[in-house]
């Protein structure tokens, strides 16, 4: 699979898994974690964790001598405005252009984003030159005008952010894939390691997870099976499975079998 590259914009990654940074006891943990799981991007809630204050504790510095790089996200943000000031103050103060672009419509219950909102941000953005992975809802029409928006990368969930409950709709995650010609990464939602499998086996072009990791009883462990389960998922995706049948089929054919 060395020359299955996804790509994402400008940017080229041999892995398919992205890991988040968020909930870890310490940015020693996360790094070992994400070192784990093969990641080479760490999205990163730039309103909740240091990135931007080099006289504090930042989680770049835990990753300078490493090929993971850092994704900033918006998350916090409830509006376009809120969203676009942030990227462009990440931007002036760490020159990073690859972001995930989320705005949260429901900040109490679902987390569920804001589907308007996330267009208008995307679309200015885009325009200024950053490379745009746009969280959303599992929407193939959203998905597409976000696409035509200028998304680099379109992110449906999967299910509730941290809910672990792993893809609700498997159906939509196909429609999604189907609908729009850039990246389809799965974000949020994902349990376990063989939720990312199932993701990718749907025809996701790469996965995103957080919580799963950094809330197990063992992240470093989960990580690294978090990594199998999409290696796993994208060989059989690509491998094509066998058509689902209502009956038996016999392993061993009977044309030309001998007969006592």
């Amino acid at each position: 699979m060395a020359e299955d590259i996804l790509k994402i914009g400008k940017y080229q990654f041999k892995s398919r898994l992205i890991v988040g940074s968020g909930k870890y006891p310490d940015f020693k943990t996360t790094r070992e974690a994400t070192l784990a799981s093969g990641a080479e991007l760490i999205t990163v809630a730039v309103r909740r964790v240091n990135i931007l204050n080099p006289d504090e504790e930042n989680l770049m510095d835990y990753f300078k001598d490493t090929n993971v790089k850092i994704l900033p996200n918006s998350a916090g943000c409830t509006t376009a405005e809120e969203a676009i000031t942030l990227f462009r103050l990440v931007r002036e103060a760490t020159g990073i252009d690859l972001i995930k672009l989320e705005v949260i419509g429901d900040t109490q219950k679902t987390l569920y984003p804001d589907v308007i909102e996330t267009l208008k941000a995307c679309e200015v953005l885009a325009k200024e030159g950053f490379v745009v992975m746009a969280y959303t809802n599992d929407d193939p029409i959203i998905a597409k005008r976000l696409e035509n928006a200028g998304a680099a990368a379109v992110m449906p969930l999967a299910a509730p952010i941290g809910s672990g409950l792993g893809v609700q709709n498997r159906y939509n995650v196909v429609f999604v894939k189907e609908a729009v010609n850039v990246p389809v990464i799965v974000d949020a939602g994902i349990g376990t390691a063989s939720d990312a499998t199932i993701v990718m086996e749907l025809g996701a072009d790469g996965v995103l997870t957080n919580t799963a990791i950094a809330q197990a009883k063992d992240p470093v462990k989960m990580a690294e099976a978090m990594k199998y389960g999409v290696i796993a998922g994208r060989m059989a995706y690509k491998a094509g499975r066998i058509p689902k049948k209502p009956y038996a089929t016999a392993s061993s054919p009977t044309e030309g079998m001998i007969q006592f």
